[in-house]
């Protein structure tokens, strides 16, 4: 299987990837996939221009000459892709949402029905392609939080798997390691079953977003 990681975080020293390495971990623990990780802050991807050029030519390539069209290759090619990133404003940090906006040339200007849905028509088998998201935030609790990045990424992926997790500055935190690693371990686990199953039990995502301390120890760290 050949996984695209898509690492949104700007930083160097990222909380959400410390929870997808360890996913990562489980998954590949026989080695047999193919994992190509793109740092996406450093890669030159302007906005999406709206010109519809990629569109009239049909090619599955952007026209705007950066790092994009190389990251629809792999795109084209992953059978698995997992969008690694933390919460920006209750969605994806501008730079991870320039590559998903500038992934249009992959589908087609004519529209059909779905399921009651109006869609573009594919030019990739997006049928047989997998979406893992990953995405890590701040507050002591996703309720509310990552309703609209849930229903963006529906309504943008098939085949989706969602894990939203709060608290996850503490994975960087040196006092915080015992609760760290256990969140740790429970995504090794989780990759584990990926590999296996090709999907996740919802008793398993539940265990993967629950808040690793309570709300009031959480915002007395903050506010301290």
């Amino acid at each position: 299987m050949k996984v695209l990681v898509l690492n949104g975080s700007p930083k160097a020293k990222s909380d959400t990837m410390v929870l997808t390495n360890a996913f990562l971990q489980g998954l590949n623990e026989t080695g047999e996939h193919q994992i190509t990780v793109i740092d996406v802050i450093k890669k030159e991807i302007n906005p999406c221009i709206g010109c519809f050029g990629c569109w009239k030519k049909g090619e599955g390539k952007c026209i705007q000459q950066d790092d994009q069209n190389e990251i629809l290759e792999k795109y084209v090619e992953a059978d698995l892709i997992l969008w690694s990133f933390p919460l920006y404003c209750y969605g994806m940090p501008s730079h991870l949402k320039a590559v998903l906006d500038r992934t249009i040339p992959l589908v087609q200007m004519k529209m059909v029905e779905v399921d009651g849905r109006i869609q573009h028509v594919p030019l990739v088998d997006f049928s047989k392609k997998k979406t893992v998201v990953i995405s890590g935030c701040g507050f002591p609790d996703w309720e509310g939080n990552f309703d609209g990045l849930r229903i963006m990424c529906r309504n943008s992926f098939g085949n989706l798997t969602m894990i939203c997790v709060p608290e996850t500055p503490l994975l960087n935190i040196k006092e915080a390691k015992p609760v760290a690693d256990m969140l740790t371990a429970k995504f090794r686990d989780a990759g584990r079953e990926y590999a296996k199953n090709g999907e996740l039990r919802e008793a398993t995502i539940a265990a993967l977003e629950e808040p690793m301390i309570s709300k009031e120890e959480y915002l007395k760290g903050v506010n301290g």
